[in-house]
Order: C-alpha cells, then structure tokens, then sequence
C-alpha cells in the first residue's frame, strides 16, 4: 500500500473518530435525538431514559451524561454506543446537569426540596457529595474558565456559586424572581465576567456582576408590531433560552411570547435581530464552529437551524416529544 494511501486513510480514521453532534432531548418522551450539524439530519438516538432533563458531554467525547427524573438518576451513555451503561442514584428528583472542564466531576441539580447539587465523581461514577444550597435547583453550569459551579432556584429566586476546587458554596445572590436559564461572559483573562440570567414572569434577562456580585441591568425583549402575543403554557417563563457564540460577539435570547429568537450584540447588548422559529422556542445550543443556533421549539416538536451570519431559518428537523434542553460539543467515535 502506498503512503499517500496510507496518508488518506490516516485522515479518515481521525475524521471518523471524532463527530461534532448536537443532542435535542425530548422532555415528554424517553429519548434524546443525535443530530449532525453538517448534514442537519438525525443520526441516533438515544433510548430507555424516561422523562430525560438536562444532557451534557464530557470533555473529552466519551460519555454523555442525561438526568433521569422518573429514576432519580444520573445515566451515562457511552458516546459510540449510545447505550446507558451506567445509572447512579441521586439525592432527589434532578433538573439540568453540567461537567467539569477538566472532566472530573459532574455537577448534577436536585429539583426537590431543600435544594442541592450532587456531585458525581467521573472516574468512580459514585455520588460522592450533595451540597446543600438554598432552594431547589434547575439548572446548573460550570463557568467558562471552570472555577465555578453556578446553580439557580426557581422557588428561592437564588443563585448559588459553588467554588469547584473545593465543591463547597461560596456565595449567593437573591433576585427578585426566579432563576430560569443562564449563561456567561468572560474578561480578557478568561475569568466570569457577568452572569446572563432569565427570570421567572420577565420577558427579557437580568445582567449579574460577578465580581460585584449585583444585578446592573435588565433587557427587556422586543413586541414586536402585529404579531399575537402567547400566554397559553408558558410554565412561568416567557423567555427560556440562551446561547452566546463562541467568538462572544452575539447573545441569543428566546422568546415564547412571540416564538422567535432574538440576537443582540456583546458587550453591549444592543438588539440586532429577531427570527421567528415556531411555538415555544425552550432552549438554545451552537456548536464549536459557531455557524448556527439549534433550537428547541417544544410546541412544534421540531429543532429549528438559525444561520448565524444570514439570521434565518435553514433547516427544522422533526425530533420527539416536547423538545427542550440540548447541547453541542465533540463526541468521540472509536
């Protein structure tokens, strides 16, 4: 065989050994669908998880880990398979779920009172420790440069920032509503610079000062002229979604008033554009090549393509029931 055929197929075998995919799961179903952002076509699925929640991968392509709220576990899927191989046994009912940067640890939030965030060892795939925090949790992140662990309450209107090196809290901060979805800017140095915060009944985002640890600002999304504002099943949150762009430049903000996504400039958070995408837009993720917005439009049963440069619709991609919580990242296939 000749080296320039043995070059080909070196190139090959790494291609197929790692696969950016984007993972919708289906919050009234019991499957998450695997979608290819270069063809905009499902996949895979992922099956045999009841009512799945919040999915996350780990960083290095290995495992994804879904939430399970009919079990109260946490399961891990094998990310060539796309089998559950592993369930580990939570303190409560969990919401969203995020990993570490350096993949050590899995940061799990318990929606069930009081309140806490389990931490799962990734190398034991063991709960090792629940830390308790004030109310009870949806979502969870680790922040940009992975120091933190941020989780926010719904009932409490509180977010809680748990310091990773240790797991232990560091510190609060009360809002006046509840915290819905959440996302982060970065200072040149890579540390958190702000905390993007939805909240419940508000039909815009709240900017949080991390270093200050205060709310500075609030944007109110736009209604826009002639298009019939939608009340029905809303679960409290009017806007619930949010995605910046890998180059930090645009923030996309999702609206179930009006059913469409909105991106607006950073740092200064001027509007750029809004595009409708269908009934209930729910949660926003882009992949690493920032190209496009994948969202979840839960009235729809659809994940809607959002071209990032043009802002229009290029694809909708039927997937399951009631779609909501996704997320994009390398996945490895060997």
């Amino acid at each position: 065989m000749t080296r320039s055929i043995l070059a080909v197929l070196a190139v090959v075998t790494s291609l197929n050994a790692d696969a950016v995919r984007v993972l919708q799961s289906n919050a009234a179903g019991d499957n998450i669908h695997v979608i290819d952002p270069a063809t905009n076509r499902v996949v895979g699925l992922i099956e045999d998880i009841e009512v799945p929640h919040g999915v996350a991968i780990s960083p290095d392509g290995r495992r994804i880990y879904v939430t399970d709220e009919a079990l109260r576990t946490l399961d891990v899927v094998d990310s060539k398979t796309l089998k559950v191989f592993k369930r580990i046994p939570l303190s409560g009912r969990p919401n969203n779920v995020d990993v570490a940067k350096d993949g050590s640890h899995v940061y799990v939030g318990i929606r069930q009172a009081p309140g806490a965030v389990d931490v799962i060892d990734a190398a034991s795939l063991a709960n090792v420790k629940s830390i308790p925090v004030k109310g009870e949790i949806h979502n969870v992140y680790v922040t940009p440069d992975g120091k933190h662990a941020v989780a926010g309450s719904i009932a409490a209107s509180t977010i809680s920032v748990i310091d990773t090196a240790t797991n232990t809290l560091a510190w609060t901060l009360t809002l006046s509503a509840g915290i819905r979805p959440m996302a982060f800017t970065k200072n040149p140095d890579g540390s958190t610079k702000e905390i993007i915060v939805q909240l419940s009944n508000f039909h815009g985002f709240a900017v949080v000062d991390f270093a200050a640890r205060k709310e500075i600002h609030r944007v109110t999304l736009p209604d826009p002229p002639g298009h019939e504002k939608e009340t029905q099943g809303l679960q409290g949150s009017p806007s619930h979604g949010l995605a910046i762009t890998p180059d930090g430049k645009t923030l996309w903000v999702a609206s179930k008033y009006y059913d469409y996504v909105a991106a607006y400039s950073l740092p200064g958070y001027k509007l750029h554009k809004f595009v409708t995408v269908g009934l209930h837009p729910e949660w926003l993720t882009i992949p690493p090549d920032g190209k496009s917005v994948y969202v979840a439009v839960a009235g729809r049963d659809e994940t809607v393509v959002v071209d990032n440069k043009t802002m229009k619709v290029v694809k909708t991609i039927p997937v399951g029931s009631v779609p909501k919580r996704n997320v994009s990242g390398m996945l490895r296939m060997d």
